[in-house]
């Protein structure tokens, strides 16, 4: 509490903060530094935070106040939240994520239950009445024992599978998922219920207008989206009003499936397979938690479809058994030809999975693949 009181006390006497990880290692904060150093001041700017670097290196994204401020009310009102509430957050506030609730914290004048260490514990969230985190952040705190007066949850990526929903509301809980970036901010909202088979996908955020063009990217018309980059350049690109990231999306009777990056998509003998359309199939098999899917080169034929498995804790898990589960799931072209199977999956300081970090080490063999 005591950084989140700093990072507020900063912003009240008009400076920036941007709050880094104590796990960061000498060089990375160097990085981070040096770049502040040579972007000088920044005339109208409120906000910098951290993008979630699961797709590689973390970059500074700049925001004015009112690009959070504005979407304050609408937050508050799908949590049903107010001044006796307390919020826990799963993610350490270097985290976008959890920037956002500390400044929202300020304007609604909930309390905030953050993680003293490096993930949130049963006893940091003993008080907690609402969450904000990712699905990773939200199982480990079902995992740890469900607060008595939690009663609604704000989960973050798109990776949330209707099992962990499902476990969430039987105790209780409300779920009300989101997409959105560190650069975007929210864009789209699912509050259904893990039991009701119509209207599932992402439906827009209050104030936000979405559309998927031609190269099945989505672009955004919103008021919450950042100024850009402190420095350097990233994903995301700007025009007439409009922003994208890059995400790959299908917008079906306004309703959104997000698909993963632009660039994610894996290029088989016949086909091109989607990581997303994988891996949510794969989480649904029995004894997995989370799952990745990329490309492995392989000479002749494209690309590997492969998996790499975060296993439920005291699951047993072998390939044949999972190729047979996947094959009954997935059709032929989106099986994987390669499993991999780790006790914990690398993750952001959001807890969202670290793809590039994952992929480096399946590619330099530091993960063993399934004998059998």
């Amino acid at each position: 509490m005591a950084l989140a009181r700093r990072t507020l006390d900063e912003r009240a006497a008009g400076r920036i903060p941007l709050l880094g990880d104590d796990r960061w290692s000498e060089q990375q904060w160097k990085v981070v530094q040096d770049r502040v150093d040579a972007a000088g001041p920044q005339p109208g700017q409120a906000w910098a935070a951290l993008s979630s670097g699961s797709t590689g290196e973390p970059r500074i994204v700049l925001r004015t106040a009112d690009s959070w401020a504005a979407s304050f009310s609408y937050v508050a009102e799908l949590l049903d939240a107010g001044p006796d509430d307390v919020l826990a957050l799963s993610s350490p506030p270097a985290s976008s994520l959890s920037l956002f609730s500390i400044a929202h914290s300020a304007e609604a004048g909930f309390t905030l239950a953050l993680p003293r260490a490096h993930s949130l514990t049963a006893e940091d969230a003993r008080d907690a009445s609402l969450f904000h985190g990712t699905p990773n952040g939200l199982r480990t705190l079902l995992d740890a024992g469900t607060p008595s007066r939690l009663r609604a949850a704000l989960i973050g990526g798109t990776s949330l599978d209707l099992a962990l929903r499902a476990r969430a509301e039987a105790q209780g809980i409300r779920v009300i998922s989101y997409y959105g970036a560190a650069e975007l901010s929210f864009v789209a909202i699912d509050d259904v219920r893990a039991d009701d088979a119509g209207g599932r996908g992402f439906r827009a955020f209050p104030g936000v207008e979405f559309e998927v063009r031609d190269d099945d990217v989505l672009w955004v018309h919103s008021p919450y989206v950042s100024t850009g980059y402190l420095t350097g350049t990233g994903p995301m690109r700007q025009g007439a009003g409009w922003c994208t990231v890059g995400d790959r999306a299908r917008l079906e009777e306004g309703r959104l499936t997000l698909l993963g990056r632009d660039d994610d998509a894996i290029l088989t003998a016949g086909a091109t397979v989607i990581p997303a359309d994988v891996e949510q199939e794969l989480r649904r098999i029995d004894g997995v938690d989370d799952a990745v899917v990329f490309g492995l080169p392989n000479d002749g034929v494209g690309e590997l479809v492969t998996a790499v498995i975060e296993a439920a804790p005291g699951s047993s898990l072998r390939r044949a058994e999972l190729r047979a589960d996947a094959a009954s799931r997935l059709p032929a072209t989106h099986l994987p030809r390669r499993w991999f199977v780790v006790d914990h999956l690398p993750r952001t300081v959001t807890g969202k999975t670290a793809r590039a970090e994952l992929i480096h080490r399946v590619r330099s063999g530091e993960v063993a693949s399934l004998a059998r």
